[in-house]
């Protein structure tokens, strides 16, 4: 729709963070604000998370109060998203998104530590992490080692600020980038979040054939 983005509402009339909703042909559209959702702003800038469909199985690593995560369970109608969150305050408010869409698991739990879920989750076709630690790093690819499925997809939101204040954002995900592909990932994509973040730029990942970087 133009330059905006939109997901269909799994639950009509129901918003999640103030959106707006839109009604077109008989359905109902929740907008999705790239200024809110670092997810958003990454497909606003060519992001293709092709393996994100309809009955996909998501790993999402920093569920916070769930903006992103419902637009991604608006997308994986018939698939499950496994919705991991460390912060008891912040999980309270998401309970309240999780309660109206079936399709949402949600852990309280460390990324840390995935070992700590893997009676619950199984392997996965997406994961998704927006963790601003400083080893956020190696949590993605713990993570990634145990629950990604070998034609797989992860997405990481690097920000850079929490890796190193002295270094410049640009050294810094290029020194992830060399660090993913060293355990084996293969970078697809590399998207600067700017205008609508400047601390984050996604890194999209999978495993396979090596393939140009854009």
């Amino acid at each position: 729709m133009g330059n905006k983005l939109y997901t269909r509402n799994l639950c009509k009339g129901v918003r999640v963070y103030g959106e707006s909703l839109k009604r077109i042909d008989g359905e109902e559209y929740r907008a999705w604000n790239p200024y809110r959702s670092k997810l958003a702003a990454a497909i606003l800038k060519g992001l293709k998370p092709e393996v994100l469909t309809k009955d996909a199985r998501v790993l999402y690593l920093g569920a916070a109060t769930g903006t992103t995560v419902s637009h991604i369970s608006d997308i994986v109608v018939d698939g499950m998203i496994y919705a991991v969150e460390s912060s008891p305050f912040a999980m309270k408010a998401f309970l309240g998104v999780v309660e109206r869409r079936m399709n949402i698991i949600p852990l309280l739990m460390d990324a840390n530590h995935p070992e700590r879920y893997q009676t619950v989750v199984p392997r996965v076709d997406f994961l998704y992490q927006d963790v601003s630690q400083r080893n956020q790093d190696d949590i993605f690819m713990r993570n990634a080692m145990m629950y990604l499925k070998s034609d797989g997809m992860g997405l990481l939101m690097v920000k850079t600020r929490s890796i190193d204040v002295a270094l410049p954002p640009e050294e810094i995900i290029e020194k992830v980038k060399e660090k993913l592909r060293g355990d084996g990932f293969n970078v697809l994509q590399i998207k600067q979040l700017t205008p609508y973040d400047r601390d984050h730029a996604a890194i999209l990942v999978k495993r396979g054939l090596d393939e140009e970087v854009s």
